[in-house]
């Protein structure tokens, strides 16, 4: 191997590690001391003005969330239960591609809802995918720098893209995803949304529960193959979405959870935190609570879509945060985000403000027409508004271990390539296969990807599945006998 330089921070400083983020032992939450994670996540969040450096071309609407199951058991959030109604916004978009890329390009597509809760906002970000490519924060920046341009001669490359997931295993499963026809979604009414982590939920007891959210489209599943996608017009979801709610066609979602006792994850049989995975059904399966239903358009969508947004870090009394280190990356990096491109006063903004009254310390800050009176300070004597711990006491538990930079701990069954033959063996129909294995041999067989790569591309595809790999070698002419 040659000699390489050694990862610095941006202050010349030796970096303590690539991939792998600072945690309380190698299950536990991440630490706000690890001021190289920080350093990369903030910069990161400035790189691109004005436009989101990610999740940059979208588009959304207004709805409704109907409860319509008792799950008041597991959960003391009012918006979760039985009869509320709250209101939300939801942005859908597109991550990789730029403000004018294509709608029907392959990608992953975000699911942000806002709730409008008499609690304040509850922010619920997450894709159309149950998972994720990595399960750390510490090599977010790199995969989407690997998603993006090249810096020399500006155009985004294939070969970068396979680089980055040949060398990370745990991408398997969402590019598996991604390969089928589901990463060409024909519309954003026709495809499923998720949470995609697991969060916490505990009761009015204070008795907790590890939850993922599933929203399961009302409209049935439709995808647009490799070339239909390519024929589609530019802003084909956009006007979708539009034009269907304008004409009262209201899509909605049926709304499930998945739920683990607490007590669960501990010796459960893989690491229940770990983005690159899902439940399987069979162990937790999901429960129906609810619908919610888009009913109309925004007015202006500068104000309503553009400025919209989402923070992981939103949540209400009843809602908390998991281990999971991806999540606990995004807790920081969205607000961070909205802080630089829309500004500190963000939440302010109609789009953002809570329909719950704000009582809050912070003050000033540029384009702020909303400062609360004296006393501008806690504690105080003067009558200010006060915190009630007893709200959150639910979501306390017990955390311990070394401090450490390293992957998750194996359970028993962690393997990152389990899953995804899961869905090669037993999810996918043969012409879903088929697809899979065409969309592979079309995205490898860019000019820019080099024989060497698609070699790498097929051994990380027999990895998966060894006839995957090898209808993979046999499409990209790889004669590796």
């Amino acid at each position: 191997m040659t000699d390489r330089p050694t990862t610095t921070t941006d202050a010349g400083i030796p970096a303590p590690s690539d991939a792998h983020s600072q945690s309380v032992g190698p299950n536990g939450p991440l630490l706000l001391q690890d001021h190289y994670l920080i350093q990369k996540m903030a910069h990161f969040n400035r790189e691109r003005v004005p436009e989101r450096v990610v999740h940059a071309k979208g588009g959304g609407a207004y709805g409704v969330l109907e409860i319509t199951e008792d799950v008041s058991q597991f959960t003391r959030a009012k918006l979760f239960q039985k009869g509320a109604r709250t209101e939300s916004l939801v942005r859908f978009s597109s991550v990789a591609g730029e403000l004018g890329s294509a709608d029907a390009g392959r990608d992953p597509r975000g699911f942000a809802i806002k709730f409008y809760t008499e609690d304040g906002n509850y922010d619920l970000v997450g894709n159309n995918t149950p998972i994720f490519f990595i399960r750390d924060p510490q090599k977010f920046s790199d995969f989407i720098h690997s998603q993006k341009r090249r810096a020399d001669n500006n155009l985004r490359d294939h070969n970068m893209q396979w680089d980055f997931w040949t060398l990370s295993p745990e991408s398997a499963h969402q590019v598996s995803f991604l390969m089928t026809d589901r990463g060409t979604p024909a519309s954003w009414r026709h495809m499923n949304g998720y949470g995609s982590h697991t969060f916490l939920w505990y009761n009015a007891k204070n008795e907790k529960f590890w939850v993922k959210y599933h929203f399961k489209t009302d409209q049935g599943i439709k995808n647009f193959t490799a070339e239909e996608a390519d024929a589609q017009e530019p802003d084909v979801h956009i006007r979708d979405l539009y034009e269907a709610i304008k004409r009262g066609d209201h899509p909605s979602w049926t709304v499930q959870v998945q739920i683990m006792p607490f007590e669960d994850a501990a010796d459960y049989r893989f690491n229940p935190f770990d983005l690159t995975k899902v439940w399987p059904h069979a162990d937790y399966p999901p429960i129906t609570i609810g619908r919610w239903t888009l009913t109309r358009n925004p007015e202006n969508y500068f104000a309503e879509i553009e400025q919209a947004a989402f923070e992981p870090a939103n949540f209400v009394p009843g809602i908390g945060p998991s281990p999971d280190k991806m999540l606990q990356g995004r807790l920081f990096s969205y607000p961070d985000a909205h802080r630089y491109r829309i500004g500190t006063n963000y939440l302010q903004l109609p789009v953002n403000r809570p329909k719950s009254p704000v009582h809050s310390y912070n003050k000033d800050g540029a384009m702020t027409y909303v400062n609360p009176g004296d006393p501008v300070y806690a504690p105080n004597s003067m009558g200010g508004p006060v915190a009630d711990p007893d709200l959150w006491a639910g979501e306390s538990y017990e955390v311990a271990g070394e401090i450490v930079r390293s992957a998750y701990r194996l359970h028993r069954e962690d393997d990152d390539f389990v899953q995804p033959r899961a869905l090669w063996e037993k999810v996918l129909s043969d012409t879903d296969r088929d697809h899979m294995v065409h969309n592979i041999v079309l995205h490898a067989s860019a000019p820019e990807v080099t024989g060497d790569m698609k070699k790498r591309v097929v051994e990380y595809w027999r990895n998966v599945h060894k006839d995957l790999g090898d209808r993979v070698a046999k499409g990209l002419g790889v004669n590796d006998s």
